[in-house]
């Protein structure tokens, strides 16, 4: 697989997002060995970038990827996030303090099995604690050896700039794909002009650009999809629309929907990586053969001309672009 840079991190170009193998969606948690199998499998493909939090379980998910990397982790770049959880009770709860920065670092080592991070993320900007406080807090960890870089999620282009002047940010990680086009208007931008990578979460529309999901009646109560104002009622019927014209482009491929959404995130440029997850093994090879996708000139141009979807990615907003 072809690779690309974060910064100074060079990782294959499509990640691995590990978030539903133990949260927020229909099946999480419920084959750890298929897990473990998905990611022994994207090492084989030639991934060599993997992402987890915090949040995800809350704390398992790391424990799961720790153990399913083993004695390989040192030939992989391993991403991890704080903040949005309280550190000891899992329960949601916002805290970008360097305190907490620093003692939730050391649980995700402990978590990981491993003695140094290569890339941790602050999960949401704390609106209560300047950026430039929890940059300090990166810069010191990164000084004393233990962390490589450092990386913000959702944040705003004044945000990164912000925190770019205090030490250089590695990559930033956005919602970004056909059903999420945000990240064009200001920070991408910024990234290009400031040598930032940036690592696109959701690169599938959170299973809408796969074309699998055209309806959320299969889905668990508790799956996040039920209560994401794009999923529902009318707003979903017109994105389905989205859907139709990526799927005609597969068919002139002869690709897969979910193939030619990625190729598309590809050929955005260099310092973009994608991170699909998936859990499991069928999925990730899907994924993994996008790397190989070429679409033409006009392709590319028909995709991008395609409409935003209809709803908000959260019902709650409030937490994003600070």
């Amino acid at each position: 697989m072809k690779t690309t840079l974060l910064g100074s991190l060079e990782v294959s170009r499509l990640g691995l997002g590990t978030m539903g193998m133990s949260a927020f969606y229909t099946g999480a948690d419920t084959d750890e060995a298929e897990s473990i199998r998905t990611i022994r499998r994207a090492l084989e493909l030639g991934i060599t970038f993997f992402d987890t939090a915090q949040a995800y379980g809350p704390f398992t998910n790391e424990e799961l990827l720790g153990r399913a990397l083993g004695a390989d982790r040192d030939r992989v770049v391993v991403a991890s996030k704080f903040a949005i959880v309280n550190r000891t009770t899992g329960q949601r709860e916002q805290d970008g303090s360097p305190a907490n920065l620093r003692a939730s670092f050391d649980d995700s080592l402990r978590r990981l099995g491993t003695d140094y991070l290569d890339l941790y993320y602050e999960h949401r900007i704390d609106p209560r604690v300047p950026v430039e406080e929890t940059v300090g807090a990166f810069a010191e960890l990164i000084q004393a050896g233990k962390l490589r870089g450092y990386g913000l999620s959702e944040a705003s282009a004044d945000t990164i700039r912000r925190a770019h002047a205090i030490h250089p940010v590695t990559a930033v990680q956005s919602e970004y794909s056909l059903w999420t086009r945000d990240p064009e208007g200001a920070v991408l931008p910024l990234l290009r002009e400031l040598g930032i990578g940036l690592v696109p979460y959701s690169p599938l529309g959170r299973g809408f650009l796969t074309g699998a999901l055209r309806s959320t009646a299969s889905l668990d109560a508790g799956d996040f999809r039920r209560t994401s104002p794009r999923f529902e009622g009318e707003n979903l019927a017109e994105n389905l629309k989205i859907l139709d014209a990526v799927e005609a482009v597969a068919v002139e491929v002869g690709a897969t929907a979910a193939q030619v959404a990625l190729a598309w995130l590809l050929a955005q440029g260099e310092g973009i990586a994608p991170i699909p997850g998936t859990k499991r093994v069928d999925r990730l090879e899907e994924n993994a053969a996008a790397d190989a996708v070429v679409l033409t000139a006009e392709q590319l141009t028909t995709l991008s001309a395609l409409p935003a979807p209809r709803g908000d990615r959260y019902a709650d907003m409030s937490a994003v672009n600070r």
